[in-house]
């Protein structure tokens, strides 16, 4: 896989060492267990897999470059470049500005540009629409694209099975980047919905079947669906594809619940479901998966609570957190920061990106044992600099130096 240019400022001698012992030790990436970081009284768990994807350091590499190579020119993102705030302030403190923010809330006008500005296209990509007025600006669209290329595939997937006759069925947050941009090519070729949740999709699975009368689905899925989306045809032959940051467990689970629908329905076998139904299982994000299946992994271990590092707005992230509360006390944050002492954390909540202060969140008892993931769009310098705080808690930052002679 290619080897990307990444600033100093986002790497950590302490977990690339980590990871490059554990790639050497499991190159076909079979064991999901936690790397031990045995601090003494503290005991850190770090993720089999975490942190920055291929995606992410493509667009980080493209982006600064891209400042290095247009020293005289303004410079603008589309939106945040990922979901990560130190990353998004890095840029914007070497010149470079955003037109919208993460819900494509207008900042700068696009009337302002010139055929002269650079424009990058953010990981998440954009839509088609955009695309056109970028170009009808004259401004050079491909040449400073930084949109993932596993979010590509999603597209280019959408669009083969378009071209077979399916309508498309998008699982991702409506509001998200990810989700307009692929919302927005996939509904260029063949109908396309958007659906949230499972429960969303057993709703859009009755109308399916005729349980609900076709008139409420334009009201229901409102902002949803396709121009000119036709209730009573367009649903008889899909294919299901991602948001790739989504929980790869619940895209494939709407898929199959799609699927069997679909079977019964139709009163159709495994033979023919392909008929009415596209396999789209390669449309899920090897990087999401691995970091999920990871956290799933750590889980295993026992452990007094767990941290996910991450930008509160990201959506791995928030999938990782949710993992994590299914089985232990989990606090999310974004930077180090936010252990603001031994007895207080500054804690997101995931669902309503609320921030608490919490007090005594670390146990009394010896040894404290942590489990920490991050996402990906999180450096591994934040990673580490949560550590080296928590360590700081125990006076045991000599053994994290340590430690990294070790690897």
């Amino acid at each position: 896989m290619k080897q990307f240019t990444i600033p100093n400022i986002y790497r950590s001698r302490l977990i690339s060492g980590v990871k490059e012992k554990r790639k050497a030790a499991d190159k076909l990436k079979k064991d999901f267990t936690p790397t031990l970081l045995n601090l003494g009284p503290l005991q850190i768990y770090l993720a089999r897999h975490f942190g920055f994807c291929y995606g992410v350091e493509n667009a980080i590499e493209i982006a600064f470059n891209t400042i290095s190579n247009n020293p005289d020119k303004n410079i603008y993102l589309l939106s945040e470049m990922i979901h990560n705030p130190r990353v998004n302030a890095d840029l914007q403190e070497r010149g470079v500005r955003f037109l919208q923010d993460t819900y494509g809330k207008q900042i700068i006008p696009f009337e302002t540009l010139t055929a002269d500005d650079v424009v990058i296209i953010p990981a998440f990509g954009t839509t088609l629409e955009i695309e056109e007025l970028l170009r009808s600006k004259g401004i050079a669209v491909e040449k400073y694209n930084t949109t993932c290329p596993f979010v590509e595939k999603v597209w280019n997937r959408s669009e083969q099975i378009a071209q077979k006759g399916y309508s498309i069925v998008v699982h991702g947050k409506p509001k998200h980047e990810e989700t307009r941009a692929t919302f927005s090519h996939a509904s260029a070729n063949t109908p396309t919905v958007v659906v949230n949740d499972m429960a969303e999709t057993i709703e859009l699975a009755k109308y399916m079947t005729g349980q609900k009368p076709a008139a409420n689905f334009y009201t229901e899925f409102k902002g949803r669906y396709s121009e000119g989306f036709d209730i009573s045809k367009d649903l008889q032959r899909i294919g299901v594809v991602n948001q790739t940051t989504q929980l790869a467990t619940d895209t494939q689970a709407i898929s199959d619940y799609l699927k069997e629908v679909i079977r019964n329905h139709y009163q159709l076998n495994e033979s023919n479901i392909g008929e009415r139904f596209a396999d789209t299982r390669d449309t899920l994000c090897y990087a999401t998966n691995d970091n999920q299946t990871a956290v799933t992994g750590m889980l295993n271990t026992p452990a007094d609570i767990a941290i996910v590092i991450g930008g509160h707005n990201s959506s791995n992230s928030s999938h990782l957190v949710e993992l994590c509360e299914a089985k232990r006390t989990t606090y999310f944050i974004d930077h180090p920061d936010k252990l603001i002492s031994k007895d207080h954390i500054l804690h997101c909540n995931w669902k309503t990106k609320e921030l608490s202060e919490i007090t005594n969140y670390l146990p009394a008892g010896s040894p404290v044992k942590i489990l920490i993931t991050s996402g990906a769009s999180c450096p591994d310098a934040i990673v580490e600099q949560v550590i080296r705080k928590l360590a700081s808690f125990y006076n045991a930052e000599d053994r994290v130096d340590a430690f990294i002679e070790t690897l």
